[in-house]
């Protein structure tokens, strides 16, 4: 870091944004330009890695490195910037079928070994560049162009992989809120590890209102909660609801009935290492259950990238060793004449 205070503008790059007026990824961008800004690493230190999507056009829109890699291979490029320089800040821009399809295998093991990566996980629930097939993410039912007449199969939960994949940071959020977002990122940033970023994205072509079920302003108060660490879970257009354990399920009550006091509400720790409170926060969808979003999981633990920078120190150290030329010189030689 250095003792500049760095805005918006200065990430962003001359590139003209080429997605549809009205993408989500237009306000992810710009959301990502703030949380960068207020984080305050400085461009030259910060690599965006995308794979293939409309998402994954994104870093031709920073004034960072970038690495528009191919589909499904982000996750595993990003860990080998980040374990080759593990100085550098490094984000992962995917969307849900670069990340979870093709990409899932690199995306599950990034996040198993704990590099320290940003990953943001855009999901619209479909194939919005190779214009409109169903993603591993897609409802069961959905109608799509490969899928004319529903699908038959069940989706990823990006929040379920995670957890399953041991993940130790997650957190979830829309478009359309751009506080939350960034708030969001720039816990991401800070996180040291591989932090994993939902953000429900909107396809204005190719599945238009996906999430407006949660997202649109006349019921998202209702139906989503927006998780802060150290304070109650409370949600709703009047805050008087609140979430309590309920044996081992989580149950949504209304403040002041059946004798429900506000200490009687869960009190959000994203910090705590067993997670199983996590997973079933991560999992309410916004029906029975309002949608999280927030930062839900956010555990340090040693990472992979510091971890191996640590053995070679260590094995350098040891070994008298030092350049290549004294290792060739280092045993039984002769001259030819």
């Amino acid at each position: 870091m250095d003792n500049k205070v760095y805005t918006a503008k200065d990430y962003k790059s001359d590139q003209y944004v080429r997605w549809c007026p009205g993408c989500g990824d237009h306000a992810v961008v710009n959301t990502l330009q703030k949380a960068m800004a207020e984080l305050g690493i400085p461009p030259h230190r910060i690599a965006v890695i995308s794979g293939i999507g409309c998402s994954s056009r994104l870093p031709y829109y920073m004034n960072t490195y970038g690495f528009h890699t191919i589909h499904g291979r982000a996750a595993a490029i990003a860990t080998g910037v980040k374990t080759a320089n593990p100085e550098l800040t490094v984000w992962q821009v995917s969307g849900d079928g670069d990340c979870l399809a093709i990409g899932g295998n690199h995306f599950i093991h990034a996040l198993r070994r704990n590099i320290d990566l940003n990953i943001l996980l855009l999901n619209n629930k479909i194939y919005g560049l190779t214009k409109g097939q169903y993603s591993p993410t897609s409802d069961r039912g959905a109608i799509t162009k490969s899928s004319p007449y529903g699908t038959v199969e069940d989706p990823f939960v990006p929040a379920e992989l995670t957890f399953g994949a041991r993940g130790h940071f997650f957190a979830r959020s829309i478009d359309v809120d751009l506080e939350v977002a960034k708030e969001c990122m720039v816990a991401a940033g800070r996180h040291k590890g591989a932090a994993v970023v939902e953000i429900l994205q909107n396809c204005v072509i190719f599945n238009d209102k996906i999430h407006s079920f949660v997202a649109d302003k006349e019921f998202r108060a209702d139906r989503t909660i927006h998780l802060q660490q150290g304070k109650k879970m409370i949600f709703g257009k009047n805050n008087d609801k609140g979430l309590v354990l309920d044996g081992y399920t989580l149950k949504a009550v209304t403040i002041g009935e059946n004798g429900v006091t506000l200490d009687d509400i869960l009190t959000h720790d994203a910090t705590t290492p067993d997670n199983f409170l996590h997973q079933r926060l991560a999992m309410m969808d916004g029906h029975e259950l309002p949608l999280a979003v927030g930062v839900i999981r956010a555990v340090e633990f040693p990472t992979y990238d510091r971890e191996v920078e640590a053995q070679i120190e260590s094995i350098r150290s040891k070994n008298p060793t030092k350049t290549l030329r004294e290792l060739l010189l280092s045993g039984e030689t002769w001259e030819v004449k």
